[in-house]
């Protein structure tokens, strides 16, 4: 009986604690303020800072195209190098991708077999127009061009002597 007792208690004091606890009697508003926050993209392959031209010059078209434009070689504030085609800069788009090399000279000269030490891929054509593009490191001296090669057609889209 003592048991019997015992737990009609403790179910009395569980119902009632339960009871309390969840009336609403003692209920506090709080308000939250929910401010929005604003996401910043950095696009890393732009420069910071001015660019300090070390070497410029302008495209040569070459196979018919119309590549023209200012052509810089430079190095930013935060001692990135980078390449700057300017807003002149024009070629054509239609017909895959055109690679931007590097190059000991104006003339392209593939060599798939043991790969060329004379070239130097350093990004792709993405639209007419300014863009960047931010080289790893201090080109070696001895890049003289820059080379736009179309690998699709196999041919030159123009060159550049770096002065």
């Amino acid at each position: 009986m003592k048991n019997r007792n015992f737990s009609i208690a403790l179910l009395a004091l569980a119902m009632t604690t339960f009871v309390v606890s969840c009336s609403d009697d003692d209920t506090e508003i709080e308000t939250v303020t929910v401010t929005e926050t604003e996401t910043i993209e950095v696009d890393s392959s732009l420069p910071v800072g001015d660019l300090a031209v070390a070497a410029s010059g302008n495209l040569t078209a070459e196979s018919g195209t119309p590549t023209q434009g200012l052509v810089e070689l430079g190095i930013d504030t935060g001692d990135t190098n980078f390449v700057h085609f300017a807003d002149d800069f024009t070629t054509e788009l239609g017909t895959g991708t055109v690679g931007i090399f590097l190059s000991t000279s104006e003339t392209f000269t593939a060599d798939p077999a043991n790969g060329n030490p004379d070239l130097m891929l350093i990004g792709n054509v993405q639209g007419n127009g300014e863009m960047y593009i931010k080289l790893d490191a201090t080109p070696d001296a001895k890049y003289t061009h820059i080379i736009l090669w179309c690998a699709t057609a196999n041919i030159p889209f123009g060159n550049v002597a770096l002065n």
